[in-house]
């Protein structure tokens, strides 16, 4: 194909052209004097006359400059294309933080409302006096919820059952201040998570939208924040998450339960991840 037909093809690509493409004027302009440049070259070449001469090197500019002023737009066309691009994403991610948001939302109102109906709702039910820890009445009812949410919404739930002792090394191993650990769990969780001390002395966290890789890696910041306001402090737990280790609530909660049973034999801190066949 010469250069011809080439600036043919351009031309005819319009609003009613086949394809329906729109026609790019400065490029056929830089195109055309191409060809006025490259032909009036020959011919001078050819003739040996000097005004043809001039009047390629004028079109041999001006096409140049065309090009330059093309490629300039051109990147100015990508990098707004870039820009739009990077707005719709963030726009997606903030869309999909408040659709957990909103989902995080309803699932606290559901266990709300089956803590009322359960009749655990009252003031010195829902936080442990010691610690200021959701108390044990409230673990089994959002743990039925979270799990309940996750279901509906594909996505996973952790629990983590886990004690901290100080005094280990002395053999007489004692329950940590739970105001301290209380204080290095607060401080480490999302706002979407729950923590709860239980009637035993242990405790539990309720980990939303967590795989059992993000709640071990929770757990291990929640282990070393607690090591650096208690630093005698031992902290064993058990991971367990929906659906990887259990379909139902009772399935979950035993494989944590079983899970924190394996840690405490080690005389060190220690995080052992639910398995299936528990």
């Amino acid at each position: 194909m010469d250069v011809g037909m080439k600036v043919g093809h351009i031309v005819q690509l319009g609003p009613g052209s086949a394809d329906g493409s729109r026609v790019d004027r400065p490029a056929v302009i830089a195109v055309l004097l191409g060809v006025v440049a490259a032909a009036s070259g020959a011919a001078a070449l050819i003739a040996g006359s000097a005004p043809l001469g001039a009047l390629a090197g004028v079109a041999g500019l001006m096409a140049a400059a065309l090009a330059v002023t093309l490629a300039a737009r051109q990147r100015m066309v990508e990098q707004r294309v870039r820009q739009t691009q990077e707005e719709s994403d963030a726009q997606r991610r903030e869309l999909r933080r408040l659709r957990n948001s909103l989902s995080d939302v309803e699932a606290r109102l559901e266990w709300f409302d089956e803590a009322r109906d359960a009749e655990v709702a009252t003031p010195d039910q829902l936080t442990e006096p010691e610690s200021g820890l959701l108390a044990e009445g409230w673990f089994q009812i959002a743990l039925d919820s979270r799990v309940a949410s996750a279901r509906r919404h594909l996505r996973p739930v952790a629990v983590v059952r886990f004690e901290v002792v100080v005094g280990l090394a002395q053999g007489l191993p004692l329950p940590a201040d739970p105001t301290r650990v209380a204080k290095a769990v607060v401080e480490t969780i999302r706002e979407s998570d729950d923590a709860f001390r239980l009637q035993d002395g242990t405790y539990a966290l309720l980990l939303e939208d967590t795989s059992d890789a993000g709640a071990t890696w929770t757990t291990e910041r929640v282990r070393t924040r607690v090591e650096a306001v208690e630093p005698r402090a031992v902290l064993w737990a058990g991971v367990s998450c929906y659906p990887a280790h259990g379909l139902t609530t009772d399935e979950i909660l035993v494989r944590a339960e079983s899970a924190l049973e394996l840690a405490r034999e080690w005389r060190q801190p220690r995080i052992e991840i639910a398995r299936s066949e528990m």
